[in-house]
């Protein structure tokens, strides 16, 4: 079982694509840190500093500008596959439709419905402080998502 969401980044695909692969620029909207570039078959440490966590993602598959696979939660014996894929909106290329499917849902866990609206809640978010960042240059939405 699978759970999407996707919006609108009134940026090109090419900036948005960079600020997940880019160390220096996903501790803006989403982790604190990230221990390398993104590429096709790393593994990278990504990091919460402000809840004391981190985790690691098995970067699958990348499209320059248009996708990026990859696997996390595998060490806590619950795998899944993320896809982010980066559409232009125009022909002028001024906008970028982010979608982000999460695959790998148990259909039979009795905490599926609470799993699915509390991952929707994440990507939500994490995509609400994308677009703060690259469309208003606001980098301090991240770190605070109280639980």
């Amino acid at each position: 079982m699978n759970n999407l969401t996707k919006m609108e980044i009134r940026k090109p695909a090419h900036d948005v694509f960079e600020a997940f692969v880019d160390p220096d620029q996903i501790g803006n909207f989403w982790f604190s840190s990230s221990s390398e570039r993104w590429e096709e078959g790393k593994t990278v440490t990504l990091r919460y500093e402000e809840y004391g966590a981190q985790g690691d993602i098995h970067v699958i598959e990348m499209i320059s500008d248009q996708k990026i696979v990859f696997e996390w939660g595998r060490e806590d014996g619950e795998p899944h596959l993320v896809t982010i894929t980066f559409k232009n909106t125009d022909s002028d290329l001024a906008g970028t439709v982010v979608e982000v499917n999460e695959d790998g849902f148990d259909e039979n866990d009795p905490e599926l419905i609470p799993k699915l609206v509390g991952n929707k809640e994440g990507w939500v978010y994490m995509l609400t402080c994308l677009k703060g960042y690259l469309e208003f240059d606001v980098n301090r939405l991240r770190g605070a998502l109280v639980k």
